[in-house]
């Protein structure tokens, strides 16, 4: 088992819960959301805030199962995008927080306004405590995965599974460059938060097009 904070964030993400075969109630709630065929797309590359609320009750250990896949929107030098976990409430309209929850992100930014945050490739935790509020957590520096960003490789969907134990707090990353999904990465959330609850996730993305299918 092998362990590396946020190795997450360098594929991409989106979900379903307990292999899901069928979107459970969903809200677009900023941006230019739609599906074609079997994808759903994010088409605003302009779009800040875009988000998409899905239903999911959440206790205890929860997987995660996707694929995205880059569409394009990050040629300006700026784009990110990642998901809220054990979202407790949602909010209909564009936002920085959601609710109470965990938002895991991945950023790509060559003049990031925050010092916190390195330049170029890099993953974030924000801890969200409403609608308007997130502190970060943990920012690490990507940029040694950087060569994996090439125009073949964004070009295809990239399988992808987490596991979020929402009683210990352990999150668990399996490697999407493992064809067998076996080896993974973990860390844990903040114990005091434990242990967590949430009927939603959150989709989104930060001036970027990209697009996602449930399963791997």
């Amino acid at each position: 088992m092998k362990r590396l904070v946020l190795f997450l964030v360098v594929i991409g993400l989106t979900l379903t819960a307990y292999a899901q075969v069928q979107l459970p109630e969903h809200r677009f709630a900023s941006g230019n959301w739609g599906f074609s065929g079997p994808r759903l797309y994010q088409n605003d590359p302009r779009a800040g805030l875009a988000k998409m609320n899905i239903r999911i009750p959440q206790a205890g250990p929860m997987v995660y199962e996707f694929n995205a896949r880059y569409e394009g929107g990050a040629e300006d030098g700026h784009g990110g995008f990642g998901i809220h976990v054990f979202d407790d409430t949602v909010l209909n309209a564009p936002s920085w927080g959601s609710g109470n929850s965990y938002l895991l992100w991945l950023n790509y930014d060559e003049s990031p306004a925050n010092r916190a945050i390195p330049r170029g490739l890099s993953a974030q935790v924000y801890r969200s405590r409403s609608h308007s509020r997130m502190d970060l957590v943990e920012s690490v520096n990507l940029n040694q995965y950087a060569n994996a960003l090439t125009s073949a490789n964004l070009a295809s969907p990239v399988p992808f599974k987490v596991e979020v134990n929402g009683n210990t707090g352990e999150v668990r990353v399996y490697d999407p460059t493992d064809p067998n999904l076996a080896e993974y990465y973990y860390f844990y959330i903040d114990r005091k938060d434990l242990p967590l609850r949430g009927n939603w996730v959150a989709l989104r993305t930060n001036g970027m097009k990209l697009s996602f299918a449930m399963g791997l």
